[in-house]
């Protein structure tokens, strides 16, 4: 009979956040596989865990994945731990899970920290419907097409950065979302020097230019306002603009009038337009 692997939560900051079922699970299991065995030590010390540490990271997950499993089929049972909040969520952890699902293993989450809910939840933006886009990548051409992909993404979007990237994140998502965008700065979560700043994309870029980044930082994004459907087809606010430029209103200024009034696009009006003109 297989054994389970348990994914326990960690703190983010605060040890105080470590719950008492997650320090049982712990001590019960068989071994643990921790992101940095050096980090995990520390926490295993303050509450007295003397169990086995393997190393499960980015760059073994592949070939520690598969010894792990092999542990797992022989019946013993293991936690998998990060070096802060929750494993498999935007976290090699996520293969291993699919490693047992694959292989009949049982899977239990021991739920705790998550910076980026900690971070959805006292942004004061909307939370009812978020995505979360973890962290960004350091290309620049990817990086500008995924954000020109969630130019228009109607949810709250959260993303985790590190100080020494901050500036440049921040102008680029200044340059795709625009100034006027609000964001919540959530800077060193749990810890000592927490700090939560509600402002605009735009003033958190010129900030951060004259300011330097200190601490890990979640960042939430609103989401683009969503336009509301036109009550008119796009055709029958074509003939209107037609109908205010024979009145000797410009067929630029006819489009501009009719989008107000319509939410149409005023470009695409005004292209309609001259085709039935």
């Amino acid at each position: 009979m297989s054994g389970r692997l348990y994914l326990v939560a960690t703190p983010i900051g605060n040890l105080g956040d470590f719950s008492p079922r997650a320090v049982e699970t712990l001590r019960e299991v068989d071994f643990i596989a921790a992101e940095d065995t050096r980090v995990s030590l520390k926490l295993l010390n303050h509450f007295d865990v003397k169990k086995p540490l393997i190393s499960y990271h980015e760059h073994n997950h592949v070939t520690a994945g598969q010894a792990v499993l092999a542990r797992l089929l022989a019946g013993e049972s293991c936690a998998l731990v990060t070096d802060a909040g929750t494993p498999a969520v935007s976290d090699p952890g996520e293969d291993l899970v699919r490693l047992c699902a694959e292989n009949g293993v049982d899977v239990q989450a021991v739920p705790g920290c998550c910076a980026a809910v900690a971070a959805l939840a006292v942004s004061g933006l909307p939370t009812g419907r978020f995505t979360f886009e973890g962290f960004l990548t350091v290309n620049k051409k990817s990086r500008r097409e995924r954000l020109e992909s969630l130019k228009n993404e109607g949810r709250t979007m959260i993303f985790h950065e590190a100080p020494h990237k901050l500036r440049a994140t921040l102008q680029d998502f200044s340059a795709v979302f625009g100034a006027d965008r609000p964001i919540a700065l959530c800077r060193e979560l749990t810890k000592l020097h927490e700090e939560t700043w509600r402002t605009t994309l735009g003033e958190a870029a010129a900030y951060y230019q004259v300011h330097t980044p200190r601490g890990e930082y979640v960042l939430v994004v609103a989401g683009a306002e969503q336009r509301e459907e036109a009550a008119i087809s796009l055709e029958e606010g074509a003939a209107q603009v037609l109908a205010l430029k024979a009145q000797g209103i410009r067929l630029k200024d006819a489009a501009k009038e009719v989008a107000e009034h319509t939410g149409l696009s005023k470009n695409e009006l005004y292209a309609a337009a001259l085709e039935q003109a």
